[in-house]
């Protein structure tokens, strides 16, 4: 499989992923989410909470590095943002 193919709606394989362990794994939802609701307005909301959780030098289960250049960042900073309770 490339990597820098579209994967399952996402740009590509990589991006997913990341986006499916923090949206699946519960204990990186509920920090993702908390980390949404009080900082709402932050810019690059992917990037600062990959930092804030010390994930940044971190991978996958499944062997994608949470920051990579492979990673589309807008779309990601936009599931982070879908993330904020109304």
């Amino acid at each position: 499989m490339s990597e820098d193919k579209e994967y399952e709606g996402w740009k590509n394989y990589a991006t997913w992923n990341v986006s499916l362990w923090i949206n699946n794994d519960y204990s990186l939802y509920c920090g993702a989410r908390d980390f949404m609701n009080e900082n709402p307005a932050i810019k690059d909301p992917y990037k600062k909470f990959i930092t804030s959780c010390g994930l940044d030098t971190q991978q996958t289960p499944d062997r994608i590095k949470y920051r990579s250049l492979k990673l589309d960042y807008t779309a990601l900073n936009e599931m982070m943002q879908e993330l904020i309770e109304q």
